[in-house]
């Protein structure tokens, strides 16, 4: 028996959620599912943290030097304005973002958006990062990354911080964190 397709029904968002340490590759995936969403021809909006200006101000850029543009935010609440009549919404290094954004992002899913996410899950002391955590519960796709350990090979799941400093929020990159498994994370600590 076939049943014909309910084409009434309004087009289905999800959230994909794509995690790890630093230097695991993360930001590199999130572009990698944005080009294929571009060669599908679904419109687009992408967005990051005003803070982070490591690479570039406008496009958000992988350790590989793969990059997109994006629009730079303060805050959840702006995705709103700038998510209007879009297929996709992308947000990278979320957990710099406020705790609002699991209910903009949630809502953007709600309508039909296809929301993708990227960020880390823990910080520099291996605890729970901004909204991502609860991003993870909310999302329909959850994706985890690793690194390599710099120490021994393993698989890395934890950003160790190199430089002295207890800022919970440090911009940096190689010079001040390296990926590590969980016995050498602990090992120095």
């Amino acid at each position: 028996m076939f049943i014909e397709p309910n084409r009434s029904l309004k087009r289905k968002g999800w959230i994909e959620v794509i995690c790890g340490s630093m230097f695991s590759g993360k930001t590199e995936e999130l572009i990698r599912r944005l080009k294929r969403a571009q060669i599908a021809a679904q419109s687009i909006a992408i967005f990051k943290p005003e803070i982070d200006t490591r690479y570039n101000k406008q496009a958000i850029v992988s350790h590989d030097s793969s990059q997109i543009d994006s629009i730079p935010i303060k805050n959840a609440n702006e995705i709103v304005a700038h998510a209007e009549q879009v297929d996709v919404v992308a947000v990278d290094e979320a957990q710099f973002f406020d705790s609002n954004l699991v209910n903009v992002l949630s809502d953007l899913a709600h309508r039909g958006v296809r929301v993708i996410v990227a960020g880390l899950d823990m910080d520099y002391k291996a605890q729970p990062f901004g909204p991502i955590p609860e991003l993870l519960a909310h999302a329909e796709y959850i994706t985890k990354l690793h690194a390599i350990c710099v120490k021994c090979g393993d698989i890395a799941n934890y950003s160790y911080r190199t430089v002295n400093t207890k800022e919970r929020i440090f911009l940096g990159e190689k010079e001040s964190y390296e990926p590590r498994c969980r016995s050498c994370y602990n090992l120095d600590k």
